[in-house]
C-alpha cells in the first residue's frame, strides 16, 4: 500500500556532510509525521528526528544543532541534512512515515528498507 525509498547514504570523513532523502508514495491521504531513525551493529533502533505536517521538528539530543529534517508536503518527501558527522553517527539509517491511506481510519507506521552511513577517517 506504501513504498519508502530512501537515498543518500555513504561514507564520509569526520566533519563532513550528507544528505538523506526520502520518498513515499501509494494511496495516501495525508502524511502525519515523516522522521528517521537509526540502528548501529549491536544496538537497537533509535529515534533520530521527526517532522510534523506543520513542521514541528524533534531531535535526539545527540544530533541537535548538527542535523536537520525538512519535509515538501507536496511532494511527499523527507529530508535529513547531517552535519559535523562522527564516528558515532554510523549506523543504517530508517525511514519512518504515519500515513492515512485511502479506504483506512486510522493512521499506520510505515518504514523504508534503510541505507547505511559510515563516518570515519
Amino acid at each position: 500500500q506504501v513504498q519508502l525509498v530512501e537515498s543518500g547514504g555513504g561514507s564520509v570523513q569526520p566533519g563532513g556532510s550528507l544528505r538523506l532523502s526520502c520518498a513515499a508514495s501509494g494511496s495516501i491521504v495525508k502524511i502525519n509525521a515523516m522522521g528517521w531513525y537509526r540502528q548501529a551493529p549491536g544496538k537497537q533502533r533509535e529515534l533520530v528526528a521527526t517532522i510534523r505536517s506543520g513542521g514541528s521538528a524533534n531531535y535526539a539530543d545527540s544530533v541537535k544543532g548538527r542535523f536537520t529534517i525538512s519535509r515538501d508536503n507536496a511532494k511527499n518527501t523527507v529530508d535529513l541534512q547531517m552535519n559535523n558527522l562522527k564516528p558515532e553517527d554510523t549506523a543504517v539509517y530508517y525511514c519512518n512515515a504515519y500515513i492515512l491511506l485511502v479506504g483506512q481510519f486510522y493512521n499506520r507506521d510505515y518504514w523504508a528498507k534503510g541505507t547505511l552511513v559510515t563516518v570515519s577517517s
